[in-house]
């Protein structure tokens, strides 16, 4: 047995065998059932000439065929890719191609886009049809139907040897540009995000077989993961808990009543959210869920992927004060590179960004790449050394700029988000430099204002973006979405900010939106908001 994904997942198999591994929109399966659904359908993939190596499309809302084709595709040591059900024609045909998919499983639903986009798959030689109750046709694609493939493959785990340097590939979009495909080894992925190390405990897995003692220690055993699985935060949630026996409880699209409900008919006890995004929607319905449900299950909150503003974070305490927020720190290019635990009346703020404590080779970095001492007043780039990926899919130069060469000779990954290192040890994150503003010689991250912004009673969301300005290069532009009924002015949101951050950093201009644009994991749009704040577009 090695640490390779598939092997943990056939590890806990062996020992949970009987418990319920999924709940999916109301499709349960124990452990076994999955075990040999996902074995029937490596089976018919192997039987199409998928194998090692070989790039299989997973196109679907989360449901429990999603699940079912992540391990089935870990077991004939492929490798598959997460297609974001969002995007548009021209969006898919990048990532179609630039993916070199061999085999595509996708929902009735996405067949018309599937079709539009055929071309852009030449090495294309099978796909598969979940129906999902949707009339679309898939003809002209020859796609076998999900359940007759399943049927198909034998049920039987006899597959050969497989490697810890198999392959797990992440596309992540990020707040810029065109997705990239981030290539992980699977045990440098299982260490950094899969459950193998825990960074607020410093226990780290000696042997595959030591995460069935793991497992069985007191923790939540139900837990609830709502985002969607095209984003690694959800994917790693699944699997990580598969890992250590946890029943996953999957939604296929985010409703905040919805996910009250779940906690309280199949009595989650960890729940798993992105931030703001969904964290305040869920707060905002948590009264009504108080009266209506019973919520006394729920022991823990975890949030990755989105700043968790504190305001947001306080809503929860004030109606579950004895629960544990634990708010992790990474990136899909970097892994966790540390926590804040939060509890009523902690929240672990300083300037407006999170404060954490770092985890495993998690340092900041200064221009030279050199690691900055505890204390310096220095803002450098956080950076992780050890189980980090092995590169940028196809993109040599992407790759060059992410993971460099230490002063110290370490190789590390750097994705470019800001950080101070606190004379404690501790890490204050600043913000990504990519969208940082530039303002007379000042350095301002849109997070830390978006932080002050959302303090305010008016505001439910904000994103914050430089705009022209001909005396000082630019100056921060607001672009906020009200809760219902609310009213804000300018002079009203730059006398709040005043109170908590420095007068260069507060707003210059209110731009009122409807909504405020995000990814299903949570992630700003800031092309988006520039638009907005120069006029391009309506809010």
């Amino acid at each position: 047995m090695e640490f390779n994904l598939a092997d943990l997942f056939e590890n806990a198999v062996d020992h949970w065998g009987e418990s319920e591994c999924l709940v999916a929109d109301g499709k349960r399966r124990t452990f076994l059932e999955m075990e040999e659904r996902a074995n029937r359908l490596a089976h018919h993939l192997a039987d199409q000439g998928i194998g090692p190596g070989d790039h299989v499309g997973i196109y679907a809302l989360n449901c429990a065929e999603w699940v079912e084709t992540l391990w089935a595709v870990f077991k004939i040591r492929a490798i598959w890719i997460n297609i974001n059900y969002r995007y548009v024609e021209d969006e898919l045909r990048y990532v179609f191609d630039n993916a070199d998919l061999k085999a595509l499983v996708y929902q009735r639903a996405f067949a018309p886009r599937v079709r539009a986009c055929r071309d852009a798959m030449p090495d294309l030689r099978h796909s598969l049809v979940i129906e999902d109750g949707s009339s679309e046709s898939a003809d002209g694609l020859d796609s076998l139907e999900f359940e007759k493939a399943m049927a198909a493959g034998s049920p039987e785990r006899d597959f050969g040897p497989r490697s810890p340097d198999d392959r797990y590939m992440l596309y992540t979009g990020g707040t810029t540009g065109m997705p990239k495909g981030v290539v992980w080894r699977h045990e440098d992925v299982f260490f950094a995000l899969g459950g193998g190390l825990e960074t607020h405990t410093g226990w780290r897995a000696q042997r595959p077989e030591d995460m069935i003692a793991h497992g069985e220690k007191p923790g939540p055993k139900v837990f609830l993961s709502i985002a969607p699985l095209m984003h690694g935060a959800s994917q790693w949630s699944v699997m990580s808990g598969s890992f250590v026996g946890r029943k996953n409880v999957l939604m296929s699209k985010f409703d905040p009543e919805e996910v009250w409900r779940l906690v309280s008919e199949e009595k989650v006890q960890g729940l798993m959210v992105t931030g703001d995004a969904m964290g305040r929607p869920m707060a905002d319905a948590l009264p009504k869920a108080m009266q209506e449900h019973d919520l006394s299950s729920l022991l823990i909150v975890t949030s990755s992927a989105a700043v968790f503003s504190p305001t947001v974070k306080d809503d929860f305490f004030d109606h579950l004060p004895n629960l544990l927020i634990i708010d992790g720190v990474g990136a899909s290019e970097a892994g966790n590179n540390g926590v804040l635990i939060c509890t009523k009346g902690n929240t672990h703020m300083t300037g407006g960004g999170p404060t954490f404590s770092p985890g495993e080779g998690t340092v900041v970095l200064d221009d030279n790449l050199e690691v900055v001492p505890a204390g310096s007043a220095t803002i450098g780039k956080i950076a992780r050394s050890g189980n980090i990926p092995v590169e940028y899919y196809k993109d040599p130069e992407k790759t060059a700029q992410v993971y460099v060469i230490g002063a110290d000779g370490q190789r590390y990954s750097m994705p470019g988000d800001f950080a101070r290192m606190e004379a404690d040890g501790r890490i204050t994150l600043m913000g990504r430099g990519s969208v940082s503003i530039n303002s007379g010689g000042e350095k301002i991250y849109p997070e830390e204002v978006e932080s002050a912004i959302k303090s305010h009673p008016a505001a439910y969301d904000a994103l914050v973006i430089g705009v022209p300005d001909a005396r000082w290069g630019s100056r921060v532009a607001a672009v906020v979405e009200l809760r219902p009924d609310a009213s804000l002015d300018l002079s009203e949101l730059q006398e709040h900010c005043r109170g908590k951050i420095a007068g260069f950093k507060v707003p210059r201009e209110l731009h009122l939106a409807r909504k405020i644009e995000r990814s299903p994991s949570g992630k700003p749009d800031y092309r988006w908001a520039k638009q907005v704040a120069l006029g391009e577009i309506e809010g």
